[in-house]
């Protein structure tokens, strides 16, 4: 059961849930974890939260508080979770009877075995997206509680292992590009929003606004949504327009919730207004749509497309880095710690003067992944590659910024990450 502790009285031993403020002022990227060791202890006690939720079926409880009373009925934010105003798709839609998910769903669970997993869901929710599309460019209507259950999968796989998921949809072929496109950023959608620690109505309709982001696509004809060259800007136009029209379809079905309708109409608008349809600034994009803007674009610069082949993440978000104005700086940097702060792949400047590969992630710090040394910058010379320690003390070495590997000579980049990767 759950239950609140402040923190004078957290011990070793606990196992968090949660964290009770701002997911900026608690100093963890994890969010469940045993408190196992007396420096994440210490850094839980200097951090600006209130207390934490612990799951005393999991781990320690107070000292001479097991009484059940003490337990979490009562502890706003973690009762009942309130509908998001404005959303027309109401808790009870979602209540609906499911079909049962797996009792091990919450656990989390290996790469490999979730992959697998992953794998089954993936290809059944691209048949689902490929028939409600299908449905559409017919003219019926869109049955929104019909990909409910989807969504409910997309989000249980999340929830055991991110990473896994995601990665599987990246990996698409260019002729079914927009279905598994819209399976990918319903994922993408879900994992950021737990980032966020939006409530769990908004995480699910988040997804489904993932699913249906790119509804308006059906109305693109194929030789221009498929051209494999460079639209003219008769056709760029045309695929403009999908934004507009997707909304127009969604909003004709009176239970679709209005999270999914703001993504569908502004998932192009940019921070700095340079977007479309309506050419929004700032915060006059709802955050939703903010959010996923960042979403549709990683998975579409990660992906390959009838026109190009895709990046790969490190250089995909090295990239959205650099396109000042183009995202919401804070929400960019959730993204980033959603997926990992320095995925794997990721070339990265050292303080040693040296450049970096990013070989392994490290789950207990984020900010510390195990990364291979291979490069001079003082002599602009490869050297005999050497795994680095990244850490806080000065013995050890630091990552000071992502770097894009055609900013150096570096040669075939992908046979040299290969080779350092040791594949």
């Amino acid at each position: 059961m759950l239950r609140r502790v402040p923190l004078d009285e957290v011990q070793l031993g606990m196992f968090v849930h949660a964290m009770e403020g701002s997911w900026l002022q608690h100093p963890f990227w994890r969010r469940r974890f045993v408190l196992d060791n007396e420096h994440d202890l210490r850094r839980l006690r200097d951090s600006d939260i209130p207390g934490i939720i612990i799951d005393d079926e999991r781990g320690a409880v107070p000292a001479g508080k097991a009484d059940p009373a003490a337990r979490l009925a009562s502890v706003p934010g973690h009762g009942p979770k309130p509908r998001a105003v404005g959303n027309r798709l109401s808790e009870a839609e979602f209540a609906k009877p499911r079909p049962p998910i797996d009792p091990l769903s919450t656990i989390p669970c290996g790469v490999v075995e979730e992959t697998e997993r992953a794998r089954a869901i993936v290809g059944k929710s691209k048949r689902a997206v490929m028939k409600m599309f299908g449905e559409v460019r017919l003219g019926h209507a869109i049955e929104v509680e019909g990909v409910a259950p989807l969504v409910d999968e997309i989000s249980a796989s999340v929830a055991r292992n991110p990473s896994a998921l995601i990665n599987v949809a990246r990996l698409k072929n260019k002729d079914e590009y927009t279905y598994m496109h819209c399976v990918a950023v319903c994922a993408l959608m879900i994992n950021l929003a737990r980032t966020l620690e939006l409530n769990e109505v908004q995480v699910k309709e988040l997804g489904l606004a993932g699913l249906l982001h790119d509804l308006g696509k059906m109305a693109v004809p194929d030789p221009v949504l498929n051209k494999p060259g460079k639209l003219t800007d008769e056709e760029f136009a045309v695929v403009r327009q999908h934004a507009q029209r997707g909304y127009d379809l969604l909003v004709e079905n009176p239970d679709a919730p209005a999270i999914a309708a703001e993504v569908v109409l502004h998932h192009h608008e940019k921070y700095d207004g340079t977007g479309y349809p309506h050419g929004l600034k700032g915060e006059e994009i709802s955050l939703y749509a903010r959010m996923g803007a960042i979403c549709d674009v990683y998975d579409a610069i990660t992906s390959n497309r009838p026109y190009k082949d895709g990046w790969a993440p490190a250089e995909s978000i090295a990239r959205m880095l650099e396109w000042e104005g183009h995202f919401d700086p804070k929400l960019l940097d959730a993204f980033i710690r959603s997926i990992g702060i320095y995925p794997v792949g990721t070339l990265v400047r050292l303080r040693s003067n040296r450049l970096g590969l990013v070989v392994a992630e490290n789950k207990r710090e984020p900010t510390h992944p195990k990364v291979k040394a291979f490069y001079s910058i003082y002599e602009r010379m490869m050297t005999k590659a050497e795994l680095v320690t990244i850490g806080n003390s000065l013995r050890d070495d630091a990552i000071i910024k992502r770097e894009l590997p055609e900013h150096w000579n570096l040669g075939d980049w992908s046979s040299l990450r290969k080779a350092l990767m040791g594949r």
